[in-house]
């Protein structure tokens, strides 16, 4: 499942909370940069740019710190883009979702000869969950903070769910169990979340589950589409698939209009 997808998708429509977040400072304006870059563009599922005043964010979300090329000299590669097409200051951070292996090193530069460039690493397990729990935007995330009580976190979380207004909450509450589900128990999650705040929206994660086995058997594009399809059926908005996914709009519509003839 792409649950950098799905963190890309929250930093684009909350860019200001989550610049709020990474930067300690509300910024003036900000505004989401798109994320192809000239020179041979690449392009990345999991890489935000948002342009504050004076300044480039790079985010960055990852599960896994492990890369090729590896991570450093990716941001490397981002910085010098980024900067020759902007000319403007760019902080990087990578938004590292789940602690590595132990004998993992996160690095924090790109170092080679006289060559050093610096960044940035937040790790989610070791943020405090209040300033997650607090805030809608974030909320999602806050099942991967810090914890000694896994458990009692996913019913906090749960709680402050529940206190959403009546609008939000279906859309929230999609994004929370799906984010849970990458480090709780899906049966673990479903008996938390069922007492009547949403319908049970963790059935996505299953429906992940089922597009990456058809996706494995029939390739991933048409897996990306069997999840597309399951996820209209369910209720999930057009544009959010198409982020979740990685499909366009165009290739969801049609799905649509051949399940609703």
């Amino acid at each position: 499942m792409s649950f950098d997808n799905l963190c890309k998708l929250l930093a684009e429509k909350h860019p200001r909370r989550f610049a709020t977040w990474i930067l300690g400072t509300e910024p003036d304006t900000i505004e989401v940069l798109k994320t192809e870059l000239s020179i041979e563009p690449i392009r990345a599922d999991s890489v935000t740019f948002l342009q504050t005043s004076g300044r480039i964010l790079h985010l960055e979300f990852q599960t896994q710190w492990t890369s090729n090329p590896p991570m450093p000299l990716r941001l490397l590669d981002y910085w010098v883009r980024l900067h020759r097409l902007y000319r403007s200051p760019v902080t990087q951070v990578v938004v590292l979702l789940l602690p590595p292996s132990e004998e993992t090193a996160i690095e924090t530069a790109f170092e080679l000869e006289s060559t050093r460039h610096e960044y940035q690493v937040v790790k989610m397990w070791e943020q405090d969950p209040e300033t997650f729990l607090n805030d809608p935007a974030l909320l999602p995330l806050a099942t991967l903070t810090r914890t000694q009580n896994p458990t009692q976190l996913l019913n906090q979380v749960a709680q402050h769910v529940a206190e959403i207004e009546a609008d939000d909450r279906p859309e929230i509450s999609a994004y929370v169990q799906l984010m849970a589900g990458l480090k709780y128990d899906k049966n673990e999650v479903r008996r938390i979340f069922r007492e009547g705040i949403m319908r049970e929206s963790v059935i996505y994660q299953e429906i992940w589950q089922e597009g990456e086995q058809v996706g494995e058997a029939r390739g991933e594009a048409r897996g990306r589409l069997e999840v597309a399809r399951n996820l209209l059926l369910e209720g999930m908005t057009i544009d959010a698939i198409a982020r979740v996914t990685g499909l366009s709009i165009e290739q969801i519509q049609q799905l649509q209009t051949t399940q609703n003839p």
